[in-house]
Order: structure tokens, then sequence, then C-alpha cells
């Protein structure tokens, strides 16, 4: 089982074994879930700001801008 040190600045280095195996690359980010006792590693998905937005108005597909302003004004 491959294993790492980890460094007075709490950094370790990801085996080759591993890398290989995740396919990681420099610059991937790695997230770190607690799992009881252990914790499990695995190869995040990097998000936009943005992208956790998306989907959130689809209810207002449809709507004209001016529509919507009467709508929020009470008219």
């Amino acid at each position: 089982m491959p294993a790492a040190k980890l460094t007075s600045k709490g950094q370790i280095t990801v085996p080759r074994e591993i890398r290989e195996r995740l396919g990681l690359r420099t610059g991937d980010v790695l997230e770190f879930l607690p799992a009881g006792k252990e914790i499990r590693v695995r190869k995040g998905i990097v998000r936009s700001r943005i992208d956790a937005w998306v989907g959130h108005l689809t209810h207002l597909r449809g709507k004209s801008v001016d529509g919507l302003i009467e709508e929020t004004r009470g008219r």
C-alpha cells in the first residue's frame, strides 16, 4: 500500500502509483473526505463560482424582463 509522510508545512507527496491511477497532473485539485477514522482522497472537480448558480432561474424562462419588473413592483 503506497504511503506518504506529512511535512512540517502539512504537505504530502502523492505517490506516483496513485497519481497515475487517478490521472493526476500538476494543478489538479484533491478533495479530502472524512470517513469515520479514515480520510478518503479523490480527484476534485473545479467549479467556477458561476457554475454553482446554473439552473437556479429556470422557472423564469420565457418571461420578459419588463413583465418580471412589473411583477416585482406588484403591478
